[in-house]
C-alpha cells in the first residue's frame, strides 16, 4: 500500500521549498506535504549556483512587481523565516544594478525606466557625466546614458535562502525525501499519484513541477505537455584586482558583460549568443569565454581591471524559456490539481519568494490573492502571445 500526501512538490531546490513553506504556513491548507529532492547537497542545483542578485529593472510590469515583492520579504525574511529564536542569516548587499547603455540601445532603457517608475521602483537614468561622478573608475567611452537602482537591489546569499525555507518548511511538517520523480500518473483530469526513482509510489492529492533545468520539460512531457524551457549552460568567473571601490554596484557593460564584488574578489560572465549556446547538461567551465569576450569588455570599461587574476570559475544552467524568457507559472493545462513553475530563465532565486506565495495561494484557495501571476500563465504560449522581456542578463 503506497503512502499519501495532500500535496507533492518534484524539486526541493529554492522554489520548491518556497512554495513548501509558504502553503504550509497557508492557513487555508491543512493536509500534509511532500517534497521531493534528488540530491539534498544541492551541489549542482542552479539555486546553489547562482550569483543570487535581485532587481527591479525589467521591461516587463509583472517582472517588476514580482522583484519589489522579493526584496521586501528578502528584508524580513530573518524573521520571517525564523524557527524558535534561532534566525537565518540573510543580509542583502544593496548595491544596485547599473545597466549602460550605448546610443543603439538608449530609448530602451529610457522606455523601461517609465515602465519601472510607474510600479515603484527606485531607479534613476543617468547622463555619462553622472555616471563618472559616481563610479569614477568606470570609463564612459560609448555610453549614452545609465540606469541605477538606488534601493532595492543587490546580492545575497541563495544558499542561506534555500536553506532558510526549507528548514523552516520542515519546522511547519513538511516532509523531505531524497529521491527523484521518474513518472507521473493520471486519471482523466487529475494526477493520482508518483513514481520515484526508488521505486516508491506517492498517492497526491496535488502536484506541483518545480523540477528545475533538469526535469521540469520531461516531467511536463510525461503529462503531454510540452514546455519551452532547455537548459543553458551559464559560466561564471571570480577574479581579485588590487583595486577595491566602495559600493560598486553590480554594472551589465553595454555588450551584455556584467561584473560585481563578491567578498574580497570580483565575479564577471555574460549570457553568450543562441547560435554559441546549445541545450547541455555538463558543468565544464568553457574558458576561452574570459580571454575572448569577458576580459577584453571589463578592461575597457573600467581600466583597472586590466590587471587583474583570475581565481577559478564554476558552471551552472539556466532553465531558459526559449518563447520569451519568463517563468512559467500557474496550473499545467488539461489538469485540476498539476501545477508548474519552470522556465525561470536566470530569475528563479530572487523571484522565489513572490512565485513560491503565489503558487501557494493557488493551491490552498485556488486563486492569486497578494499579488497577480496570471501574466505567467501556460496560456500564453499555446495562443502564440509572448511576454517579451528585454533586460535578460
Amino acid at each position: 500500500m503506497s503512502e499519501s500526501f495532500d500535496l507533492v512538490i518534484a524539486g526541493g531546490a529554492v522554489m520548491g521549498s518556497s512554495t513548501a513553506y509558504h502553503v504550509a504556513s497557508d492557513p487555508g491548507f491543512t493536509g500534509r506535504i511532500l517534497v521531493v529532492e534528488k540530491d539534498f547537497s544541492y551541489a549542482r542545483s542552479a539555486t546553489a549556483l547562482s550569483l543570487s542578485s535581485i532587481r527591479q529593472q525589467y521591461s516587463t510590469a509583472i517582472n517588476i512587481r514580482v522583484g519589489l515583492a522579493g526584496v521586501k520579504f528578502l528584508k524580513s525574511a530573518h524573521e520571517i523565516l525564523a524557527v524558535g529564536d534561532e534566525q537565518p542569516h540573510l543580509p542583502l548587499q544593496e548595491n544596485g544594478y547599473l545597466y549602460l547603455a550605448s546610443e543603439a540601445g538608449a530609448q530602451i532603457l529610457r522606455e523601461n525606466h517609465v515602465i519601472q517608475s510607474r510600479e515603484g521602483a527606485d531607479v534613476a537614468l543617468l547622463a555619462p557625466d553622472e555616471i563618472a561622478k559616481r563610479y569614477p573608475f568606470l570609463s564612459m567611452e560609448g555610453v549614452e546614458i545609465g540606469s541605477l537602482g538606488l534601493t532595492g537591489e543587490g546580492w545575497f546569499d541563495a544558499y542561506q535562502l534555500l536553506s532558510a525555507f526549507r528548514r523552516k518548511a520542515r519546522s511547519l511538517g513538511v516532509v523531505y525525501r531524497e529521491d527523484r520523480v521518474v513518472e507521473v500518473e493520471r486519471e482523466g483530469a487529475r494526477v493520482t499519484g508518483v513514481r520515484l526513482a526508488s521505486g516508491e509510489r506517492i498517492g497526491c492529492g496535488a502536484f506541483l513541477n518545480t523540477a528545475g533545468a533538469s526535469g521540469a520539460a520531461q516531467i511536463a512531457r510525461g503529462l503531454g505537455v510540452e514546455i519551452p524551457v532547455h537548459s543553458r549552460k551559464r559560466c561564471v568567473f571570480v577574479f581579485e584586482s588590487r583595486e577595491r571601490w566602495a559600493h560598486c554596484p553590480l554594472v551589465i557593460n553595454t555588450d551584455g558583460v556584467f561584473f560585481r564584488p563578491e567578498g574580497g574578489h570580483y565575479v564577471v560572465g555574460y549570457s553568450p549568443p543562441e547560435e554559441e549556446d546549445p541545450d547541455c547538461d555538463d558543468f565544464e567551465v568553457i574558458w576561452s569565454q574570459f580571454d575572448d569576450v569577458l576580459w577584453p569588455s571589463i578592461a575597457h570599461r573600467a581600466p583597472a581591471l586590466e590587471s587583474l587574476k583570475l581565481v577559478r570559475a564554476w558552471a551552472g544552467h539556466y532553465d531558459l524559456n526559449l518563447f520569451d524568457h519568463n517563468a512559467i507559472v500557474g496550473k499545467l493545462p488539461g489538469y485540476d490539481n498539476a501545477y508548474l513553475a519552470a522556465g525561470f530563465s536566470g530569475h528563479g532565486v530572487q523571484q522565489s519568494p513572490a512565485v513560491g506565495r503565489g503558487l501557494a495561494e493557488l493551491i490552498a484557495h485556488g486563486r492569486y490573492c497578494a499579488l497577480d501571476l496570471s501574466d505567467f500563465a501556460f496560456d500564453r504560449i499555446a495562443a502564440g502571445r509572448p511576454l517579451m522581456e528585454r533586460n535578460v542578463i
